[in-house]
């Protein structure tokens, strides 16, 4: 058995935490994970439901749950082979190989309206979980306050570095810089221009716009 601490951890940790330990069992066990909200326990069972597993969650206390996934010995295999998968691109960085061209565009610093706070913890989450897919766009493209993501004292640095280092382009807009005053802040990828960017959306197969 494999136990999993999630508690106080943002949408997506929880599910990529857990896919990891199930990735370490090489074959059949079992996988329990503390969370402390509803939504990462229904989050949870999806996927646990999606691939196959067993699942059982129950309530321990107020703001901790346990959800219990029971993996086939067929089940933990498949998922030690896409471990492995995992492992040999990161060894072996390339430019993500697809048949669609994909462009994610961030023109703010915080994901839809209403809450700021709220906003940036959703655009956080959505970079991380960006990373984490097995299909990678192509390029991420930055402006407007969106600049600000790729500067110093940004949450996401860490998680767009292992996306450049997977080979995604990460551009971001240098009037924008000069605006804010981060010319001199920027911490990963390139400096872009307009033209540059409007090249990047016409070409591309689909453009992902979160915010």
């Amino acid at each position: 058995m494999i136990k999993v601490n999630a508690l106080g951890d943002a949408c997506p940790i929880p599910v990529v935490k857990t896919k990891n330990a199930i990735r370490e069992l090489k074959g059949a066990g079992t996988v329990e994970t503390l969370v402390d909200n509803e939504i990462a326990v229904q989050n949870l069972t999806k996927m646990a439901v999606q691939k196959g597993y067993g699942v059982f969650s129950e309530k321990i206390s107020d703001g901790e749950y346990k959800v219990t996934m029971t993996i086939s010995e067929e089940a933990g295999k498949n998922a030690a082979q896409d471990k492995a998968a995992s492992v040999e691109t990161e060894l072996c960085p390339v430019t993500p190989a697809s048949s669609k061209k994909t462009v994610v565009v961030i023109s703010s610093d915080q994901m839809g309206t209403g809450s700021e706070e709220l906003g940036k913890t959703l655009l956080k989450g959505f970079l991380y979980a960006l990373s984490q897919q097995d299909e990678l766009p192509a390029t991420i493209l930055f402006y407007n306050s969106g600049a600000r993501i790729t500067c110093e004292n940004s949450a996401s640095i860490e998680d767009l570095k292992a996306l450049s280092q997977a080979g995604v382009e990460i551009l971001t807009c240098g009037t924008c810089l000069n605006f804010y005053g981060l010319s001199d802040k920027l911490q990963v990828g390139e400096v872009t221009n307009m033209y540059v960017i409007a090249e990047k959306m016409t070409g591309a197969d689909l453009v992902v716009k979160p915010c």
